[in-house]
């Protein structure tokens, strides 16, 4: 089992001295709502899938499903409110299990040690606060995911779709991260934080070792997934970047709104990010996956962020995404096209949504969610293009032209989502 570590450039991962890339799953509530023999098979798909990391709640996921197996960290008559002074063995043994067959197929973990509706003074407390840890008992509950989990050598986030506009909630953070470090300081540790935010606290830039942020489920807002890369490399020292919740395939929109996000607006959340200073990575999610939802079981009351109702799991595991992800991850890999450097002030053409990094070896890459003639603000001369059609993974030569200071491409015959590849004859 390998270890992970951030690379020289601080701009990506290695393992065992060679890049890799992090490309996640959010399985939320796998300890919680997954038998051992349903785990099996997931492992098995979303590795055929291309997948490298699963990123996991060590406490219930808020507004997971509901479940049969029974399993919590804590004493509960119901399931949804917990007796923090009375722990479950049997659930850490089961959890440890699961881990043991995911790195068994070659999985790295990243497992969350705080959700927000846990903490104090969060967006998702301030809905639901009736399972708040004690203040004094953070410490020795973080202590203890990491001395289960340790031998996994797992990535910590140490914060779960949170917000930092309290003292108290920031507090709550740092004694968690304090507790992980004391019993794993050499583990990778990052906080993953809330929709549409890009605030990390002074206390937490020196001792998180890569960023995650969250482009999110609102429909009006999916521009989040270039926005806030580059935000966050503006504002802190540069560290590898990871989208770690764009918007989820076949998730419907936050805040009750009619309509559902489809394997196309997954492409261009990914692709987005990458393209725009978040190589390191990204994490994909299908609304039935992330929470689990098994056939004859009522919905979780909990609606967090109030998304439509969820598909079956043995439907969402096959989404077509959840494939597309796993070929963006191989099309980088094998074209040699990372580390991907933002390029955007190359292009001339006014929309924001195209997207332009430079590749390794004098390469270019464009995502170009719709058709249309590129402009390049400079000559590229000797160079040729080649779009690749994202949904039926299509190749297509284009024409380049050079003239006046500039290089263009000609569009391509697709009707929908493409990348471009520019290269040196």
């Amino acid at each position: 089992m390998g270890i992970l570590t951030i690379n020289e450039q601080q701009d990506g991962f290695l393992l065992d001295g060679r890049r890799f890339f992090y490309l996640g799953d959010t399985v939320w509530s796998a300890f919680t709502n997954i038998s051992l023999e349903e785990w099996d098979y997931y492992l098995k798909k979303r590795k055929e899938q291309g997948f490298t990391v699963l990123q996991i709640n060590t406490l219930p996921q808020w507004d997971r499903c509901l479940s049969d197996t029974g399993l919590y960290p804590f004493a509960t008559a119901d399931g949804q409110t917990f007796d923090f002074t009375k722990w479950n063995d049997a659930y850490y043994e089961n959890a440890k299990n699961m881990c043991r067959m995911a790195v068994s197929y070659g999985f790295q973990l990243a497992l969350v040690i705080l959700w927000l509706n846990y903490v104090p003074q969060t967006w998702g407390s301030r809905l639901i606060g009736s399972n708040i840890l004690p203040k004094g008992f953070v410490s020795e509950y973080a202590k203890r995911v990491a001395a289960e989990f340790d031998e996994f050598h797992p990535i910590y986030v140490i914060s779960g779709d949170t917000d930092f506009d309290s003292p108290e909630a920031i507090s709550y953070y740092e004694t968690a991260l304090d507790a992980v470090c004391s019993v794993s300081p050499d583990s990778l540790k990052t906080m993953h934080i809330r929709r549409g935010y890009d605030l990390l606290p002074e206390p937490f830039l020196d001792r998180i070792d890569f960023y995650m942020f969250q482009s999110g489920h609102n429909r009006d807002a999916q521009d989040m997934a270039y926005l806030l890369p580059q935000r966050m490399l503006a504002k802190y020292p540069k560290k590898p970047l990871i989208n770690a919740e764009p918007c989820y395939e076949q998730m419907g929109y936050s805040r009750q709104v009619y309509g559902r996000f489809q394997a196309e607006d997954v492409r261009k959340a990914a692709l987005s990010s990458l393209l725009s200073g978040a190589c390191a990575g990204v994490a994909y999610g299908a609304h039935g996956v992330w929470n689990w939802n098994k056939l004859h079981k009522p919905l979780n009351p909990v609606l967090g962020e109030g998304f439509d109702a969820p598909f079956l799991w043995q439907d969402a595991i096959q989404f077509p995404g959840a494939w597309d992800y796993g070929w963006i991850r191989q099309f980088l890999e094998s074209g040699n096209l990372l580390p991907l450097t933002p390029a955007n002030e190359l292009l001339a053409n006014e929309t924001a949504e195209i997207r332009m990094a430079k590749a390794p070896d004098h390469k270019y890459l464009l995502y170009v969610p719709r058709s249309t003639n590129i402009c390049i603000r400079t000559e590229l001369p000797n160079y040729f293009a080649r779009a690749v059609e994202l949904e039926q993974k299509r190749y297509a030569v284009l024409e380049c032209t050079v003239h006046n200071g500039q290089t263009e491409i000609e569009m391509h015959p697709f009707a929908r989502d493409a990348v471009i590849i520019l290269e040196r004859v």
